[in-house]
């Protein structure tokens, strides 16, 4: 049994009020992320920085084609690599930087080379065969370096349309605009993703205004 895969089966999840909390961890990993899926660490190894991502019991048939999925994608600039991969977990390439989510809470900028890198990452995808669903704010992470990352690609083998890009381009061209603010509220992000996914935020609304080249 590799280290990878002893650590991974030692993380005891528990389910309280239909959300999972983490029970326990060993002392080699440090919590650094967590999901409607899964809860991600920091494992270091010969000084070396990956990202572990264990799985919850009742969302453990998705390591695996997530894991496939990567492989798929691998060799990307914008994909993580993966080094591991079992019935619950997936060791990949560390990423620091920042999500989108967090960019618009601090004000960092969003430019529009962010958004076009973005499309090419989602291209790059569909010409290898996927399909690019549930991309949100927290899947799509900027480096110091620029650079743009996308994680969390369990869904890109669905075939139903997913149009959540589209409207989040959409919604950019009001962020463009000089009177938008740059930083937002974390309550009011919540909100408005709520409304989103109760479909209560018109995507016609969102829509008419899809044009962000200016």
């Amino acid at each position: 049994m590799s280290d990878v895969k002893r650590l991974a089966e030692s993380i005891q999840y528990h389910e309280e009020k239909r959300f999972h909390k983490l029970s326990y961890k060993p002392a080699e990993l440090e919590l650094c992320g967590k999901g409607r899926s899964a809860y991600v660490f920091l494992y270091k190894k010969d000084g070396k920085k990956m990202a572990l991502k264990v799985f919850f019991p009742s969302y453990q048939h998705i390591a695996r084609k997530e894991a496939a999925i990567y492989e798929k994608l691998s060799g990307s600039s914008y994909y993580p690599e993966i080094y591991e991969s079992g019935d619950q977990y997936i060791l990949m390439e560390y990423i620091k930087g920042y999500t989108f989510y967090e960019c618009l809470t601090k004000g960092i900028p969003i430019k529009k080379q962010m958004i076009e890198q973005v499309d090419d990452a989602l291209e790059e995808a569909r010409e290898k065969g996927l399909n690019p669903s549930d991309i949100h704010l927290r899947n799509l992470i900027l480096t110091k370096e620029g650079r743009i990352r996308v994680i969390d690609v369990a869904r890109f083998t669905q075939t139903k349309a997913c149009h959540q890009w589209d409207d989040l381009k959409a919604a950019y061209a009001y962020y463009q605009k000089p009177f938008f603010p740059k930083k937002a509220p974390r309550l009011w992000l919540e909100v408005i993703a709520y409304l989103y996914k109760k479909n209560w935020l018109s995507r016609g609304q969102l829509n008419n205004r899809n044009d962000f080249s200016a």
